[in-house]
């Protein structure tokens, strides 16, 4: 637990008006963004380094956060893409073998303002009742520039998301024994979802965003795997049309969270803003084809329209069993299947990670 005499007292602004006064830790100013929450109670350090959750101020809900420390090897990327991090208690004195720092240390070498000390249940169940919403962190008085930053506030969106967090060079990732290449689109890609992929024996190569079907035609994979990644899905008019002519290939895909809802969209389908959106390691979904339900991590603030599906194409695979939207598809007429959860699951459950060993599968049937 933090005790820190003489904290730097901050301060969170929603949109609606409401403050929260809390105190100050990592770096200090004034940061904008789309305030969201997730229930996770461990995975702290991917959620930090997860490139999805760009533009956006995240809460963690569980209230002691830090106790086993950071360290590189958890890293779901290279740096952080999160605008704020607001937590209940954070622990300045991490107990753990692996531990390399503080959670402090990371916000301040990634330039990130942190909040803590303030009742996260509260700003919770806040967000949960009006929906997500805007608010600012700041360091400063906000008494003093209140009508001024509450403008910012309301004016500010998340924009251009995928191609904030996306690489713009090819990189290589070579297994001990290379049975399949894989072509993984970064549209934000956790970490996890390339080494579980090498796990299986496949050479990854990871490919901008923004790549077209010639260039992949080029490349001659065994299979596509299409990403996680954050923003609205339906502003990627380009990569939007890119998939549709990569359908067309007949290489198997893959689609992840942003992947899934991308090739959604694609086909004709439409998305939806979620209330809160589902980021947590506790997310219960449904098979429809074997009525089996599976705990899943998830985090994402946008879901397939179910009904908007064409039924002569695609059909609903899985839902979520709190709210039923739509958490699969699986593609008629190619050789695809998208699902809005995370298979790779860093952090959370292992429930869904045979849905790889069903991707290696179609590239093994396609080899054949």
């Amino acid at each position: 637990m933090a005790l820190i005499k003489n904290a730097t007292p901050a301060w969170l602004i929603l949109e609606d008006g409401q403050i929260f006064k809390g105190k100050s830790f990592g770096e200090t100013g004034t940061v904008i963004g789309e305030v969201v929450f997730t229930t996770s109670m461990t995975g702290y350090q991917e959620t930090l380094t997860d490139p999805s959750y760009y533009g956006q101020i995240v809460t963690q809900t569980f209230p002691l956060i830090g106790n086993y420390g950071v360290n590189g090897a958890d890293f779901e990327s290279d740096k952080s893409y999160v605008s704020g991090y607001i937590v209940r208690e954070w622990c300045n004195t991490p107990s753990n073998f692996r531990c390399e720092n503080t959670v402090e240390d990371f916000l301040k070498k990634n330039h990130i303002i942190g909040l803590y000390d303030i009742d996260t249940r509260c700003l919770t169940r806040t967000l949960r009742e009006a929906g997500v919403m805007n608010g600012a962190i700041t360091t400063e008085n906000p008494e003093e520039n209140l009508n001024i930053l509450l403008e910012k506030i309301r004016n500010y969106a998340v924009l251009d998301a995928v191609n904030h967090v996306t690489n713009s060079r090819i990189f290589s990732y070579m297994p001990e024994q290379k049975k399949y290449q894989v072509v993984l689109f970064d549209f934000g890609y956790k970490r996890n979802i390339r080494q579980e992929l090498v796990n299986r024996n496949c050479e990854v190569i990871v490919v901008p965003a923004n790549t077209t079907a010639e260039e992949i035609k080029k490349l001659d994979p065994d299979g596509i795997m299409l990403s996680n990644g954050p923003g609205n899905p339906a502003e990627n008019i380009e990569i939007i049309a890119n998939l549709q002519e990569i359908a067309k290939l007949n290489i198997p895909i893959f689609g992840i969270c942003l992947g899934h809802q991308l090739m959604a969209l694609a086909h004709g389908a439409k998305t939806e803003k979620l209330k809160y959106g589902h980021r947590g390691a506790n997310q219960p979904v449904i098979d429809l084809a074997s009525g089996k339900t599976y705990v899943t991590s998830q985090n994402h603030g946008y879901a397939v329209i179910g009904a908007s599906l064409n039924p002569e194409i695609a059909e609903v695979s899985h839902i979520n069993a709190n709210d039923k939207t739509c958490e699969g598809v699986c593609y008629k007429k190619i050789n695809a299947f998208t699902v809005q959860f995370h298979p790779e699951a860093h952090g959370g459950p292992l429930d869904t990670a045979y849905l790889f060993d069903e991707f290696i599968s179609r590239m093994q049937k396609g080899a054949e």
